[in-house]
């Protein structure tokens, strides 16, 4: 459905993880090489950023691949926690900046790889937009990013078809979870990488299990089972 990547360590260009690396986000967007469920991620894009402790944002409805004046500029984006995504929208969901990832409450970045009934979510007004990733988001930033886990297990026995991999950080931390879909994990010596897919071909990157909670502080990585209804 979307592709999304996020890092937590020292300061660097936004363009080293989403537009330098052979398989980054912008050939994701076009050509994604472990995408079970659609071809392309040509529905907008988004990149966030953190300005010391403020969320800064860059998003676009349009496909990253044709975006030269972002192209220009990201290299002079620098952040020591950065989330980024490239969409595959839901049939049915609209194409618009304010449906695109990450979304934020403020404090938070948050993206959401996968699909979820809109029946099974509680009606808000808070949400950015009326599709299901934006309302998701507007759910987990009311009951509380630190609850994500317990988010995603009770989302999850609503609505067994869910795929709920969900990506956010708050400038200090980055918490993801994996439910039906994969995530990949890189411990640099600068820094850590979450992302759907790999981005290159180093050796390094290590599979998430399914249903599964992972917390990246500057302490360390942590992973958490999530129990819910096969």
């Amino acid at each position: 459905m979307c592709r999304h990547l996020g890092w937590l360590g020292r300061e660097i260009a936004v363009s080293s993880l989403v537009l330098d690396p052979p398989h980054g986000l912008r050939t994701q967007s076009y050509a994604p090489r472990r995408q079970k469920h659609g071809l392309l991620n040509a529905d907008g894009w988004g990149v966030g950023f953190f300005d010391g402790t403020t969320p800064r944002r860059w998003r676009s409805a349009m496909p990253l691949w044709g975006d030269v004046s972002f192209e220009s500029v990201a290299p002079a984006l620098r952040s020591h926690c950065i989330v980024a995504a490239v969409r595959s929208a839901t049939v049915g969901m609209p194409i618009e900046v304010s449906a695109t990832a990450p979304f934020t409450d403020g404090r938070w970045l948050l993206s959401h790889n996968g699909i979820i009934d809109r029946r099974v979510l509680p009606a808000t007004s808070n949400a950015e937009s009326v599709c299901d990733s934006a309302v998701l988001a507007a759910l987990v930033f009311a009951r509380g990013v630190d609850s994500l886990g317990e988010v995603v297990a009770e989302l999850g026995a609503a609505d067994p078809r869910a795929r709920l991999n969900i990506l956010a950080g708050n400038g200090s931390q980055l918490l993801a979870t994996t439910w039906g879909e994969a995530l990949w994990l890189l411990r640099r010596d600068d820094g850590v990488v979450l992302a759907s897919e790999p981005y290159d071909d180093d050796p390094g990157w290590e599979d998430v299990p399914d249903r599964h909670l992972v917390q990246v502080t500057p302490d360390g990585i942590t992973m958490t089972a999530l129990k819910g209804p096969r």
